[in-house]
Formats: structure tokens, C-alpha cells, sequence
């Protein structure tokens, strides 16, 4: 019989493998859009749910080629009669939640290009001025700090500089959180040359409005298939983008609860670096309930 010593000796292999266990359940998590509908409430209503780990705040949808950087949030407020401060302490009250939130560029309207490295540079300033670590008398959102900047960049003849602006933001802070949101049709054009640089630590992928690599009728395969492709990329997690409802998404790939559960989660799960799920938005989120009927499956 082992003396007391070599059981626990023997014993703390165990140990060590099953803190790995306990802690890689809890590695991942939701991610979603806010700021495009005035019905789906505050930022603070968002943060106070738990279903979330990291919000993005949408958009900053002007930028570039000349233009003055515009926030556009829908009916929250107006960053022209500086109205979006409000949101400053609810920033900091989901921060302190341990919620990481980011200001997203683009969107899938709006007037953004970045037609030169200088543009992507002078945008680097600004954003870090504006809305991360810098100091500006013209904070859209107030004094509150962000935790870092997700780049949702949609449309054709948007696909230069994004790599430089990067750059030029990690350059600015290393621990500044960089997130994409490409489309699922791989490679994304427009960020594929970004997320080469290995400077994103998470990139939601867009899989739906787009047939090709989204949920289908009940099949998987073209998701699936796409999932593997984009698990190979330079980033710290991937997370599996999907609309929370039918009407987020009018070219389809809504995924009904039981099937995400059953059906995709169980499959994309095992990739080394899976994250979680990313919801479009936290407006249909509200009203369709679905991150909290999939949140105790995520892990």
C-alpha cells in the first residue's frame, strides 16, 4: 500500500489535469452588437443580463479619405450634440463585470474606406484619443476607456489598409484588444490581409447571409466545413457568428436553439481555439431569448 505522501503525490497529476478541465469550461463565451436599436435597451441592460463576455459598441460607420469620424448609434443619442456620454459610466459599470467592450468599425452601411498607411495611421490617433488610452477634449463617450476595437468591415472596395491600422493601434498599446468580424465565405477579402498578421486575439465570423457557409435547412455540412477553415487562422479564439433570429438575418442562416445545442456546438466545441458564439444583435437577442437558452451550452 502507497504511505500517504505517494497517493498524494500520485494524486496531484489528477489534480492539475482536472483544474485544466474546470478551467478551459469556463474559456468560453457570448459576444454581441449593441447600439443600432433603441428598443433593445441600455447598455447598462445588456451588461446586467450575464449572458455576455464581450460587447461591441456599433458603429463608427464615417471614417477615412478626408472625412470627420462620425459614431452613429441609432436613437441611444447624438454624438453631434455630444448626448453619448451618458454612456460612459454604464461602459465602466460592465468593465468592472468583467465584460470586455469594444467600439466596432464599419458596419454594413455607412462611408468608410482607409485609402492610404497615413489614413490608417491618423485613424490610429484618433481612436486612441477618442475612445481608448489617449486624452481629447471631444471624447464621444466620455472618460470611460475601452478595452479595445473590433473591425466589422463590409462591402467591395474596402479591403485596403486594414493590416496598417492594426498595426499602428497594437503600437499605440499591446494589450489593446483587436477583434474581426469577417464574413464566412473564406478568405474574407476585405480582413483577410489583417488577420494574417496574428495581431487579432478574436475573430467572430459572420456564418449567415451567406449561403455558401451557413446553416441550411437543417444542414451543417457548409458551416461546418467553413468552421474548419477558419479555426486554421492567426487568432488567440474564433467564435461561431450566428443571428438570433430569422428576421436578424434575411438571407438566412439562423440556427433554432435545439439545433445549435444538439447539432453545431457539439462539433465546433473541440477545436483548440473555439470561443464561443457571437449573436447579431443584442436587439433581437432581447427579443428572442436566444443566448440565454444556449449560454449553459456554450462551455
Amino acid at each position: 500500500m502507497a504511505s500517504v505522501q505517494q497517493v498524494s503525490l500520485l494524486f496531484l497529476p489528477l489534480l492539475l489535469i482536472s483544474s485544466f478541465i474546470v478551467d478551459r469550461s469556463y474559456a468560453a463565451g457570448i459576444a454581441t452588437y449593441w447600439g443600432q436599436h433603441g428598443e433593445e435597451g441600455s447598455l447598462a441592460d445588456a451588461c446586467n443580463t450575464g449572458n455576455y463576455q464581450f460587447i461591441n459598441i456599433a458603429f463608427l460607420s464615417t471614417f477615412g479619405n478626408g472625412q470627420t469620424p462620425q459614431l452613429n448609434l441609432g436613437s441611444h443619442c447624438d454624438p453631434g450634440a455630444n448626448t453619448c456620454t451618458v454612456f460612459s459610466s454604464q461602459i465602466k459599470d460592465c468593465q468592472a463585470k468583467g465584460i470586455k467592450v469594444l467600439l466596432s468599425l464599419g458596419g454594413g452601411s455607412g462611408t468608410y474606406s482607409l485609402n492610404s498607411a497615413d489614413d490608417a495611421k491618423q485613424l490610429a490617433d484618433y481612436l486612441w484619443s477618442n475612445f481608448l488610452g489617449g486624452s481629447s477634449g471631444s471624447r464621444p463617450l466620455g472618460d470611460a476607456v475601452l478595452d479595445g476595437i473590433d473591425f466589422d468591415i463590409e462591402g467591395s472596395g474596402k479591403s485596403q489598409y486594414w493590416e496598417n491600422l492594426a498595426g499602428n493601434l497594437k503600437e499605440l498599446n499591446q494589450q489593446l484588444v483587436l477583434s474581426a468580424a469577417p464574413q464566412c465565405v473564406f478568405p474574407d477579402e476585405n480582413l483577410r490581409n489583417a488577420i494574417d498578421t496574428g495581431l487579432f486575439s478574436y475573430v467572430w465570423v459572420q456564418f449567415y447571409n451567406n449561403g455558401q457557409c451557413q446553416y441550411n435547412n437543417g444542414d451543417a455540412s457548409g458551416l461546418l466545413n467553413a468552421w474548419k477553415q477558419w479555426t486554421a487562422v492567426k487568432a488567440e479564439q474564433v467564435f461561431l457568428g450566428v443571428p438570433a433570429s430569422e428576421a436578424a438575418a434575411p438571407s438566412g442562416g439562423f440556427i433554432p436553439t435545439n439545433a445549435m445545442i444538439s447539432q453545431v456546438l457539439p462539433a465546433i466545441k473541440t477545436s483548440p481555439n473555439y470561443g464561443g458564439v457571437m449573436i447579431w444583435d443584442r436587439s433581437f437577442d432581447l427579443n428572442s431569448g436566444y443566448s440565454t437558452a444556449i449560454k449553459d451550452s456554450i462551455n
